[in-house]
């Protein structure tokens, strides 16, 4: 496969950060090397100098990326509209969910360098401070008390993390069934059918019909 682009047969920034992602997913960060990633886009090793002053800088736009898309996009659900706890707590796990807001291969990954790495590693306890302190906002807007929302917020994210660390892979009718459960322990709140219709149509997942779904209230 030849990159082809508007800056012709040297590549991009895009496409080498591209598949510098692609080979930290696959084999780590002794896999981001300029020469493999030359020989896996047929280009020349020289293109790369054009776009990255060395492998050094391609690794820290690495870190952006996942940064700017995990960190921020888990940032921004925490503030997403929502009318209830059970809402907001749903909006974030819209990242669990869905890979384009929150890619776990990639977090792994980072976490796994991290564990190599001391710089890597304080960036992660940048990341996780952020989210945390997010989360426990969220929580704080639904009237909870500050430090019952840090230990909420640190249930719901910790059992994520955990998830992300195990590789723990889970067909997405498991998931969807147990979420309800989940949800009513990090909240403290019964989700409703109604909650989760509007969960289950922005991830385009039909429940079996006999499912038993959460009830709602009519109180």
């Amino acid at each position: 496969m030849r990159a082809v682009n508007e800056t012709g047969w040297r590549g991009s920034p895009d496409v080498w950060l591209e598949v510098a992602y692609q080979s930290l997913i696959e084999g780590g960060v002794e896999a981001v090397r300029i020469q493999p990633l030359a020989r896996k886009l047929q280009l020349s090793r020289t293109s790369f100098y054009w776009f990255f002053k060395d492998r050094e800088e391609l690794l820290a736009a690495l870190v952006d990326r996942w940064r700017s898309k995990n960190t921020g996009n888990l940032v921004e659900r925490t503030r997403a509209y929502a009318e209830t706890i059970v809402e907001a707590m749903l909006n974030v796990h819209d990242c669990w969910l869905d890979s384009r807001l929150f890619d776990s291969q990639f977090e792994h990954a980072i976490r796994s360098w991290g564990l190599q790495s001391p710089e890597i590693a304080a960036e992660i306890d940048r990341a996780d401070a952020i989210r945390l302190e997010a989360l426990a906002q969220m929580f704080v807007r639904f009237g909870y008390d500050p430090l019952v929302a840090d230990v909420r917020s640190r249930a719901s994210y910790l059992v994520q993390i955990g998830y992300i660390s195990m590789q723990a892979n889970e067909e997405l009718a498991t998931r969807m069934r147990r979420m309800p459960a989940y949800v009513e322990i990090f909240t403290g709140i019964a989700p409703t059918a109604r909650d989760f219709e509007r969960f289950h149509a922005r991830h385009g997942f039909v429940p079996p019909a006999d499912w038993a779904q959460p009830q709602d209230n009519d109180a």
